[in-house]
């Protein structure tokens, strides 16, 4: 999807490159001069792609959301039931089977995630401040600017607070004295909660609840996006009433998202920008482009383009694709039987080293021009069915008890899957209710980034790495991701690692 924010990004995702989020104490300074730049609104904007913008990224192998092995969802998926991989490589291994015991170091693996990405919290701090010391902007359109930084850093910090647990908060003092290489400690569950929180709040305010597709600021963070993260923190944090109170934010008609009625076209080139989706990795050739096909289809696997790369190696074990309804529209999107342009079947019954490890998870349409170097499809990762289920489960929850409105809510969602919608009476119990829920959310948002983070919230992730991947080394430590030993190393004792490792 072509539009100027994309080219904007592709134009300034090197601008703070000398900057790179490795260092721990890693400063925007570093990389501009502030009494040359930025003098205005424009230069302000350069500093938001190249600073805020630039890790939320769908770029081949790069950015938070890239489709490859140092992706966020791709990470929070595939050590969970619903994900595999063909590939043999120890890191894959080590993922898939929850065994995060193994001494991190500084090669592949999740906890490259905190690594490269803690110090952009220090760069982000710093664009704010430089931006609330300019006096050649207007207060308003300042409030407008910062909002978005304020996102990026809230998002960013949720991201890694889920993942690892306890992050490192910029100080003042540490961002004012960059040479004197200050070692900030990790910080409490709830002062890192409350910077989230606060971080987005602040943003919802001053953002605009959405973009509209083809606009030119398509793309950029939205009061939409700041309130989902936000969302998913109280989820996070067993805030079950405040959770519902931003779902219902969420649903007012003012936000316009809406249930794409057939989910295969959520995620194809005709319908980018569809009202379920509330943010996107924005994909163009030439700029940005994702992998999830290349990742995931095999060679054999018939297709109507046959320039794009084909890696065969997600899968979605048989055990999850099965536990799937019949008629199930969803399906879909997963090919768990298809026939080569060659004439081969391919199945559970005849795999032929292709579907040896599960079903194939689609999902995905195919972009025409597409010639082996990516797909141009916008790169979808927040979406309005997150946020019905997640508010089917928050109802519940608070009330302590199976109620209408969280029925319907989960009803929407199956409806739009053509199988059985629920009554209030169908469930027994408060539990079988948000089993429902967990079940429902892993068939809707499959390798969307969300199992990891609901198994943990209801207290199945261990228990289902042993009865799933039949882990011999999952423990109950293991919910959280270690800290590499770089970081541990540079923490000179101050950066304590996660309990357990």
């Amino acid at each position: 999807m072509a539009n100027r924010f994309i080219y904007a990004l592709a134009a300034c995702a090197g601008l703070l490159g000398s900057t790179a989020c490795t260092d721990l104490n890693s400063n925007v300074y570093s990389a501009y001069n502030t009494t040359v730049f930025p003098q205005n609104e424009e230069d302000v904007n350069a500093l938001l792609i190249g600073g805020v913008y630039a890790p939320f990224r769908s770029n081949m192998f790069e950015g938070l959301f890239c489709t490859s092995n140092r992706g966020v969802q791709i990470y929070n998926d595939m050590c969970t039931d619903l994900g595999d991989c063909r590939w043999q490589d120890v890191y894959w291994f080590d993922l898939i089977n929850v065994n995060f015991n193994t001494n991190p170091t500084d090669g592949e693996g999740p906890s490259l995630i905190y690594r490269n990405n803690i110090s952009c919290l220090s760069r982000m701090s710093n664009i704010i401040k430089t931006v609330k010391e300019m006096n050649s902007i207007s207060e308003a359109n300042k409030t407008k600017l910062l909002a978005q930084a304020y996102c990026g850093r809230g998002w960013l910090a949720y991201i890694l607070y889920d993942m690892f647990g306890r992050i490192q908060i910029p100080t003042e003092e540490s961002l004012s004295n960059p040479a004197a290489n200050i070692i900030v400690p990790r910080s409490t569950d709830e002062e890192t909660v409350k910077y989230i929180e606060e971080n987005l709040l602040e943003a919802a305010k001053y953002l605009p609840k959405t973009i509209p597709y083809g606009d030119a600021d398509y793309g950029r963070f939205t009061a939409g996006a700041a309130y989902t993260i936000l969302m998913h923190l109280y989820m996070h944090e067993e805030r079950w009433a405040d959770a519902v109170e931003v779902g219902r934010e969420l649903m007012k008609p003012d936000y316009g998202y809406q249930l794409v009625p057939d989910y295969k076209d959520i995620f194809t080139l005709e319908n980018e920008g569809n009202k379920e989706t509330i943010w996107a990795c924005t994909e163009d050739h030439g700029i940005n482009v994702q992998l999830w096909l290349s990742e995931v289809l095999p060679t054999s696997y018939p297709r109507k383009n046959p320039n794009m790369l084909t890696w065969s190696g997600y899968r979605m074990p048989w055990q999850f694709y099965h536990s799937y309804e019949p008629g199930d529209r969803r399906l879909l999107t997963i090919a768990g039987e298809y026939i080569s342009n060659a004439g081969v079947l391919y199945n559970e019954a005849n795999p032929r080293g292709e579907l040896d490890k599960g079903a194939v998870p689609v999902k995905y349409g195919e972009d025409p021009e597409d010639t082996g170097s990516g797909s141009a499809i916008d790169y979808i990762v927040l979406r309005y069915a997150d946020v019905l289920t997640l508010q089917a489960e928050a109802l519940a929850r608070n009330a302590n008890s199976v109620t209408q409105e969280a029925v319907d809510l989960l009803n929407m969602v199956r409806q739009r899957a053509g199988i059985p919608t629920y009554k209030v009476g169908d469930f027994g119990s408060l539990e079988s209710f948000l089993n429902a829920v967990l079940t429902e959310r892993g068939h809707e948002l499959y390798f969307e980034g969300w199992r990891r983070s609901d198994l943990i919230r209801h207290g199945k992730f261990i228990a289902y790495a042993k009865l799933y991947k039949k882990s011999r080394s999952s423990a109950p430590h293991l919910f959280l991701f270690p800290l590499t030993q770089k970081i541990i190393n540079e923490g000179r004792g101050l950066v304590i690692q996660n309990e357990g490792y």
